[in-house]
C-alpha cells in the first residue's frame, strides 16, 4: 500500500458522499479536487503527446516499428508505477490480416474483497494511420490529438490512481491497437474478457481530447448520450458538467466507431466514449498535419484532471449506479 496522507484520506471519503449536483455539490467538488491532489503535471502530459506523436514514431500504425516503441513507453510507465498486470505481460496479442498487433493492459486491483471483483475499464487506442501521401513534404500522420492525446490521458489516470490507492473497484488501463483497422483490438479483448468471465461495470473510452470544444457548457461530450445514465450519474458525482450531449455525435453515429463499441456488444454495460473533437474546432483528422503542436496542452491536463472524481466515485459506491436505459438494454 502507498502512503496516503490523513487529508487525503478524509477528503477521498468525502467524495463517496458527494450530494446530487447543486451548488453545495460543486463546492464539494471544488474541495475535493484539492484535496485530492487531483492536479496532473502538464509537462508530463507534454513529454509524453511529444514522444508519442514524434516523427520517431512515424505515426505508429499497428505492425510497425513506430508502435512497439510507443508500447515499450507506455509498458515503461506501467511498470515505474505499480501498475500491475492482468495477463502474463501488459501485452495482449492479436494477429490481424497477418499483422501482428498487442493491445497494452494493466490493472489496480480494488481493495474491497467483494467489489475488486468488478472491472472499470479505462481506455484508449495508441495506434494510428502511419506513412500517407506527402503533403508539402511530409508524409507522416503523426496522430498527436487522434489518439496520443487519449492514450496520454489513460496513462496519466493509471499514474494518479496508482498514487491515490483507494479503489474498492478494480480498474483496467488498456490502450488498443488496430483501432484505425476497424477497432480490432478492442473487439479481441472485448471477446478474451467475456470468454473469462470479467465483470464489467463500465468502460470510459477516451478519443481525440485534445483541443477544447467553443461555447459549451460541459467540458467534453459522451457518445452515446442517451443510451445510458452515465453522464447524469458522473457529473453527479463531479460535483461540475464534465459530459454533455453533442448533437453531431448522435448524426454521426460516433457511438459506434470507437473502441468503446466492442464492449458494448459484448458485455452490454455502459460502454461509452468522451471526446472534445466537434468537426469545427480541428481540421487535421488523419492529416499529416495532426501533430503535437497544434493541441491545447492546458485544455488537455484540465480533461484529465476534471475525470478523476467522478472515475473514484464509481470506483468506490456500493452498488453499481451507471446504467442502461432499459430500451438499451433490453
Amino acid at each position: 500500500m502507498r502512503k496516503i496522507t490523513l487529508s487525503f484520506t478524509i477528503l477521498a471519503a468525502s467524495l463517496l458522499t458527494i450530494s446530487c449536483g447543486n451548488s453545495q455539490a460543486v463546492q464539494s467538488s471544488q474541495e475535493v479536487k484539492t484535496s485530492l491532489n487531483v492536479n496532473v503535471q502538464q509537462n508530463e502530459v507534454e513529454a509524453l503527446l511529444n514522444y508519442l506523436s514524434s516523427n520517431e514514431l512515424a505515426g505508429r500504425q499497428t505492425g510497425t516499428e513506430g508502435i512497439e516503441l510507443a508500447a515499450q513507453r507506455i509498458e515503461k510507465v506501467f511498470e515505474a508505477n505499480g501498475i500491475q498486470k492482468y495477463f502474463d505481460t501488459y501485452r495482449h496479442n492479436f494477429e490481424i490480416n497477418g499483422v501482428e498487433g498487442f493491445n497494452i493492459v494493466g490493472m489496480l486491483e480494488g481493495n474491497d474483497p467483494k467489489l475488486k471483483d468488478e472491472f472499470i475499464v479505462l481506455g484508449a487506442h495508441y495506434d494510428h494511420i502511419g506513412i500517407q501521401e506527402p503533403i508539402e513534404g511530409d508524409s507522416i500522420a503523426n496522430g498527436a490529438n487522434d489518439n496520443a492525446a487519449g492514450t496520454v490521458a489513460v496513462v496519466e489516470l493509471a499514474k494518479k490512481f496508482a498514487k491515490i490507492d483507494n479503489n474498492k473497484r478494480s480498474i483496467m488501463f488498456v490502450l488498443f491497437s488496430a483501432e484505425e483497422m476497424g477497432l480490432v483490438g478492442a473487439k479481441r479483448i472485448a471477446q478474451e474478457l467475456k470468454e473469462d468471465k470479467l465483470d464489467l461495470y463500465a468502460l470510459f473510452n477516451f478519443e481525440m481530447i485534445g483541443v477544447p470544444m467553443n461555447n459549451k457548457d460541459y467540458i467534453g461530450y459522451l457518445t452515446g448520450y442517451e443510451n445510458s445514465n452515465f453522464a447524469e450519474k458522473f457529473n453527479e458525482y463531479s460535483g461540475e458538467k464534465v459530459l454533455g450531449f453533442l448533437p453531431q455525435a448522435k448524426e454521426y453515429n460516433l457511438f459506434k466507431r470507437s473502441d468503446n463499441y466492442p464492449f458494448f456488444e459484448e458485455f452490454n454495460v455502459p460502454a461509452q466514449t468522451i471526446s472534445t473533437f466537434d468537426f469545427t474546432n480541428y481540421d487535421y483528422y488523419h492529416h499529416v498535419a495532426d501533430e503535437a503542436e497544434k493541441l491545447d496542452l492546458a485544455h488537455m491536463t484540465n480533461v484529465i484532471e476534471s475525470v478523476i472524481p467522478g472515475i473514484l466515485k464509481m470506483a468506490n459506491t456500493p452498488e453499481k449506479e451507471i446504467k442502461l436505459n432499459k430500451q438499451v438494454s433490453e
